[in-house]
């Protein structure tokens, strides 16, 4: 069982999303006490750029020595992405969205040919038989109420790994974390509702 711990915030391990998706990967443990983790920090990820496009657009036997290394990022994070049964992501929300650092690993990783491809029917996810967990933390609470409609992280990213072929996807909130009376006990309350 290889599981793929991507830790999305800024803070690193010193933030909330990181504390409730580790409690998940630590339950994945106990369940699957044979696992390995391989941990993911994508900041400093490039941003996509013309260049990029440009190489990840050619057949590999077609790409320049400059289009090679132009790709390694985002070759080495398929590669990460296909070596893993389970994804675990730790997911800030960031101004109702998710982190730039995490936009750029998902421009990195959603490359036709080999994360999807198009079919006579339509998109076909091609990054199959995974299961996703996504550790959500927030200042409000966007779970219901008006305010659901301002929180665009999670269905972007579960939007995402539904167009590359990851269908089976659980969700965790840490949510209301500004607010004095939640902070308290929005993550014990977050890590009590996981279910592996």
């Amino acid at each position: 069982m290889n599981i793929l711990h991507v830790i999305s915030s800024p803070k690193q391990k010193a933030s909330t999303s990181f504390q409730l998706s580790d409690a998940i990967v630590k339950q994945l443990l106990e369940k699957h006490p044979d696992g390995k983790v391989e941990e993911l920090i994508p900041a400093g990820f490039p941003h996509a750029s013309q260049e990029f496009i440009a190489a990840y657009d050619l057949p590999k036997h077609q790409q320049t020595a400059r289009q090679n290394e132009v790709l390694t990022h985002s070759d080495k994070a398929i590669e990460q992405l296909q070596r893993a049964d389970i994804i675990v992501i730790g997911l800030p929300l960031y101004n109702f969205g998710i982190p730039s650092s995490l936009k750029a690993w998902i421009d990195q990783i959603v490359r036709p040919g080999i994360a999807f491809t198009y079919s006579e029917e339509g998109i076909v996810g091609l990054i199959k038989n995974k299961k996703a967990y996504l550790a959500l933390s927030s200042g409000g609470v966007y779970s219901d109420g008006l305010s659901h409609f301002s929180e665009h992280a999670l269905n972007h990213l579960k939007t995402v790994l539904e167009f590359i072929g990851i269908t089976d996807v659980s969700t965790y909130r840490a949510e209301g974390l500004a607010y004095p009376s939640l902070m308290d006990t929005a993550l014990t309350k977050a890590i009590s509702s996981i279910e592996i």
